[in-house]
This record gives C-alpha cells, sequence and structure tokens, in this order.
C-alpha cells in the first residue's frame, strides 16, 4: 500500500520535533508533489515519501539514514518507500543509487528546498513572487545558503536528464500555495 500524508506525519511525530526540521520536512514534500505531477505521478505519494525522507536525522544527525530502513519497515512503509528514502543519501551516507523519477526527484530537491527557502526569506513577499532566475543568481553565490550541497543538486538533475532552472521552477510551484505553513510569506508579513 502506498505510503499517505497522514501515515509520514504520524511516523515522523516522534523523531522529527524540531521546528527547522518539520519546516525541511514540508519544504520537501510539497516540492516533491509538485515534482510527481511533472512526471505524471501520484502527488499524494511523492509528498509522503518526501516529508518522512530525514526520519532519523534529527536523533542521529552523525549516523543519518542508519536507523531508517529496519524502523520503517517495521512501521509497515513499503520496501519500494524505503529505498527511495534511502537513495536520497547516495554518495554521502548510503550507497543505494537513486533510479526511479521519484528516487531521483527526492535526491535533487533535498538540497534545493534549502536555498529556495532562504531566497524566499529575504524577500517582503516572501515565495509569492520569487522568480526562478532570483534563485539560479543566488546558486551561483557559493556563499549564499552555504550549507545546501549545490553538487548534490547538480547530480540530482543530471540524474533526472532536467535542467537546474526547470526542477528550482516546479519546487517554487510546489512550495508557493504553502507559504504561510513553511514560514515564506516575506519579510514584509508581520
Amino acid at each position: 500500500m502506498d505510503l499517505t500524508i497522514e501515515r509520514a506525519k504520524e511516523i515522523n511525530k516522534e523523531m522529527v520535533t524540531e521546528d527547522h526540521l518539520i519546516i525541511h520536512s514540508l519544504n520537501v514534500q510539497y516540492a516533491m508533489g509538485a515534482m510527481a505531477k511533472h512526471f505524471g505521478a501520484d502527488p499524494e505519494h511523492w509528498e509522503a515519501v518526501g516529508y518522512l525522507h530525514d526520519f532519523d536525522y534529527e536523533k542521529y544527525p552523525e549516523e543519518h539514514l542508519q536507523h531508517t530502513e529496519k524502523e520503517l519497515l517495521a512501521l509497515g512503509v513499503s520496501e519500494e518507500d524505503v529505498r527511495a528514502i534511502m537513495s536520497h543519501g547516495y554518495g554521502i551516507c548510503t550507497d543505494v543509487k537513486p533510479e526511479s523519477d521519484l528516487e531521483k526527484s527526492l535526491f535533487a530537491v533535498d538540497e534545493l528546498t534549502g536555498i529556495i527557502q532562504a531566497c524566499a526569506r529575504m524577500r517582503p513577499n516572501g515565495i509569492s513572487d520569487l522568480e526562478t532566475k532570483s534563485v539560479m543568481k543566488k546558486f551561483k553565490d557559493k556563499r549564499f545558503a552555504a550549507k545546501c550541497d549545490r553538487e548534490i543538486i547538480l547530480r540530482g538533475c543530471e540524474m533526472l536528464g532536467m535542467e537546474l532552472s526547470e526542477v528550482v521552477g516546479l519546487c517554487i510551484e510546489g512550495m508557493r500555495p504553502h507559504a504561510e505553513e513553511i514560514g515564506l510569506l516575506g519579510t514584509g508579513a508581520q
């Protein structure tokens, strides 16, 4: 059975409690929904996988994804969904290579949503009028959102056979309707 967003949130509730990590989970969730639509897949399923992707990160930041596979399988998450989650750490902390569009998308958007979030947070209108070209400009500045690994993002886009700008546009599109929930209404929204 496909993972639902309700189930993903239920599973994460005990493990992910820090606000910034919950926001990151939501960012990835909404970006993944847009990627699913692009590929003609089920947005809710992809969003659920996106929301759950950092399941063990808060409790085991130094052992990320080493406390995920067994634990999620025991909670009834399908092998396919667990594999997708494991694959976002490919070459970093796992050797699970992203193969499906779902896996490649998660690999690409995970770090990218951080750059988009940082761009939107600096703007008076937040993400509501954020354009792809603004993110592309900031992407080139290695000091901006320096913790977001640009190499991983580019590798993910390459795996997808998509231009970075196209993936950026899809992520913005996915995140924009949820601006209030993800804290991206902008500096002018007090």
